[in-house]
């Protein structure tokens, strides 16, 4: 069934019953999606900052009720993140292996307690940020996104699915309902590294996922993604490339200001100078593969 209620408004007004519906099931979920209108509340620690009003524009959709939305398993050959899983939740999950330790680190770093109790993975994820703090880890990952409407079921790459700033290929009627990690990227060790103005509650100057896989003395494997450095956040291919094969002690040399640079397009802002973020960036990839060798 699907639970409408009435909603208070900042300042004491009062929504009517049919502008709020928290659905108990998916299949309810795109029932009202498909009607169109409706604006999808994932734990809205996004989508209140976002709106220029006192109250979310238009119907509103509440996803966090949806049963089997949330939640951390291991399904065949991937593990399966539901789209309405918390910030908190996974960083305190214990059963994903150190392929993980970079989202696990990603986690405790957005916002404070009350925003990683009550932000989502899937809310984050459709927000689409450049700064998003989920984001490179996941692309280390080799993530992909489930979206279902009410006839279908379609998976996108992450890097597909963000197409720019604040743009998602989301499409009418659809609902992100999960994120997928296949088993085969979800190994080695991996690590997450962030600079801001200080060291909590801060948007992003530039951040670095690094997951690494060493055999003996040599890395066989790497996948590198930074964030904050470009409209969407990047993998860099050169640098994942240069590393492998190489030994703990030469993976230093390996890691160029000119591989990196190439796979990023930063900008001036608030916040610091596109010269200063490639700086920040392919600083924070050295000290990220440091980590994951340590």
């Amino acid at each position: 069934m699907i639970d409408t209620q009435t909603i208070a408004r900042p300042g004491g007004a009062i929504r009517s019953m049919r502008d709020y519906a928290r659905p108990r099931s998916v299949g309810e979920a795109l029932a009202l999606l498909g009607q169109g209108g409706r604006t999808i509340l994932a734990g809205g620690t996004d989508l209140y900052v976002r709106s220029p009003r006192r109250s979310l524009p238009g119907p509103v959709l509440d996803v966090t009720g949806i049963e089997g939305l949330a939640g951390i398993t291991r399904e065949g050959e991937h593990w399966r993140i539901g789209a309405a899983t918390s910030w908190s939740t996974i960083a305190a999950d214990t059963t994903l292996p150190p392929a993980f330790d970079a989202l696990r680190a990603a986690a405790r770093e957005v916002g404070g307690w009350q925003i990683q109790n009550a932000g989502t993975i899937g809310g984050n994820l459709v927000n689409a940020s450049p700064a998003a703090d989920g984001v490179p880890a996941l692309l280390t990952l080799d993530a992909t996104v489930e979206l279902r409407r009410a006839d279908q079921i379609r998976h996108l790459p992450l890097a597909a699915f963000i197409t720019g700033p604040r743009r998602t290929a989301l499409g009418d009627g659809e609902l992100l309902t999960a994120v997928l990690v296949p088993r085969a990227a979800a190994l080695g060790r991996a690590v997450f590294v962030k600079l801001g103005a200080r060291r909590h509650l801060v948007i992003s100057i530039a951040m670095a996922a690094v997951r690494l896989e060493v055999e003996g003395d040599r890395i066989t494997g790497a996948a590198i993604a930074v964030g904050a450095c470009s409209p969407v956040a990047r993998r860099l291919g050169a640098v994942e490339a240069a590393l492998v094969g190489a030994s703990r002690d030469t993976v230093e040399a390996r890691i160029t200001y000119a591989d990196v640079a190439a796979a990023l397009q930063p900008i001036d802002d608030v916040r610091g100078t596109a010269a200063y973020r490639l700086d920040a960036a392919c600083e924070l990839v050295r000290r990220a593969v440091a980590q994951a060798l340590a």
